[in-house]
């Protein structure tokens, strides 16, 4: 095995999918406070009003967390929480955060923090429309400038925007997060603002003289073409730049990628460049990629779209798009891969796809990866006896982590591994029903109960794989 001396082991989650607390001490409504309200936008209507309730709870997870051996958490501030109105500090808010960090601290495990994870603050968003708005460059550089002050001395990896890719896309295309519209030209121009915004906190980071490392996390799916068909390939490709290169050139040369910009073209879509935008990106360089990564994907050409497999248990347990067609329908589509296994919603099970991610984002950036998430989102069952028996998770996981080791030898520079998650989580538009951590929390889409923490298998078997430094993984 590969893993150097100081790679982090860690685990991650999001603020909204775990702290409940909406609206305690000063903090304002979100995006996904107002849109999860709205009856049928999540499964079975539920919230993160309650999550987990992290907020009242952290010092009893950092407890399990320090336990099981963690090396870092990766976790992300709420923009309302700290600016309920987007702007106005909220002191409350900022010295929870304070607790949360030092709290870590004090037990041994390296905090990562995420400075945006979906949770816009609901009054920009009534303001100007959030992201599709110019506006929003200044305050966030605003809002992360606060952040950088406060915690700046204490975090030594930040990760600005978590999937951009799938916030605007699931937003301004799918139609199944906020703002719940399904506009490409729309999606293409709030993700470019969010480009900007983040090249403008990079900037600020930098300009601030913080010592530490900042990078975006990107959810990849790295590209398969289903057959050798040349025009299976050609679609393959298409996909790569327009649903990967697209980002990822970016945060990491500065600039979008030229085959996606022209094929981009022939769909009749453009992107709203506008005098310095070039030169704020191109000063917005990332110092790592933060990569997320659950599953491959695989293409075929336009003109061979076939029947795939259907979201199968996920569509009775979560909310699917009903979009069923965007532009770039007519240049490539997803197609089932017959060699790889499903999961319980039907992500297909890829470790070898991982290897393949590290591999393609090494050779086209040389940049350090930091794996900000991977993780088995699957239906679990609490025993009588108080336990969880996820032999399913350990075999998904340790099959990843083996593929990261192979990686590292083919000569991939890897920071660290953080699961999704540590503990199980308010999972968006899949209620409580799809877990992913190592302890359980008990509770349902329709009560809170207790909220009582149970340690699944998968918790001890983590346990020895930090404590080994990846070397037990049986």
């Amino acid at each position: 095995m590969s893993f150097q001396e100081e790679f982090l082991w860690g685990s991650a989650s999001a603020a909204y999918q775990i702290e409940g607390a909406a609206n305690l001490d000063g903090k304002g409504d979100s995006i996904w406070d107002v849109y999860s309200r709205v009856p049928g936008n999540t499964f079975k209507n539920t919230t993160g009003e309650v999550a987990i309730d992290f907020y009242h709870r952290f010092e009893e997870d950092v407890a399990l967390m320090k336990e099981m051996g963690l090396q870092a958490y990766r976790f992300s501030v709420s923009w309302p929480r700290i600016m309920a109105d987007g702007r106005t500090v909220n002191r409350q808010g900022v010295e929870f955060y304070h607790k949360v960090i030092d709290t870590l601290i004090a037990n041994g495990i390296t905090p990562i923090l995420t400075i945006y994870h979906w949770d816009l603050p609901q009054a920009l968003q009534d303001e100007y429309q959030g992201w599709e708005s110019r506006d929003i460059i200044d305050d966030f550089t605003r809002y992360c400038e606060v952040l950088f002050e406060e915690y700046g001395d204490k975090i030594p990896y930040w990760v600005s925007l978590n999937e951009q890719n799938i916030f605007t896309s699931l937003g301004y295309l799918q139609a199944i997060h906020p703002p719940k519209v399904s506009d490409f030209q729309r999606f293409v121009n709030a993700n470019h603002i969010a480009n900007l915004a983040n090249a403008s906190a990079v900037k600020k980071f930098r300009e601030m003289g913080i010592e530490a490392k900042i990078g975006a996390s990107f959810a990849y799916s790295p590209a398969y073409a289903q057959s050798a068909k040349p025009e299976d390939v050609i679609a393959a490709e298409d996909a790569q730049e327009l649903q990967d290169l697209f980002w990822m050139d970016v945060y990491a040369k500065g600039r979008y990628p030229k085959i996606a910009l022209k094929r981009l073209e022939t769909l009749n879509i453009h992107i709203d460049f506008q005098p310095g935008d070039k030169e704020l990106l191109a000063a917005g360089v990332c110092d790592f990629m933060g990569l997320n990564y659950y599953q491959s994907a695989t293409f075929v050409a336009a003109e061979n779209k076939q029947k795939t497999a259907q979201t199968g248990n996920a569509s009775q347990v979560s909310v699917v798009s009903e979009i069923s067609d965007i532009p770039t329908d007519k240049l490539f589509a997803r197609a089932d891969n017959e060699y790889l296994e499903m999961t319980d919603w039907n992500w297909a099970v890829d470790p070898n796809g991982l290897r393949v991610a590290l591999r393609r984002i090494t050779s086209r950036y040389e940049l350090p990866i930091l794996i900000s998430e991977n993780g088995l989102g699957a239906f679990d069952t609490l025993t009588e006896e108080g336990k969880v028996h996820d032999d399913y998770r350990i075999d998904f996981l340790r099959r990843h982590v083996e593929a990261i080791s192979e990686a590292i030898d083919d000569g991939c520079e890897v920071i660290g591994y953080c699961t999704w998650s540590c503990q199980d989580l308010f999972s968006w538009l899949n209620g409580y029903a799809k877990r992913y951590g190592f302890i359980y929390v008990d509770r349902d889409e329709e009560s809170a109960k207790e909220l009582k923490r149970y340690k699944k298998d998968s918790f001890y078997w983590y346990q020895k794989v930090i404590e080994t430094n990846g070397e037990q993984l049986d």
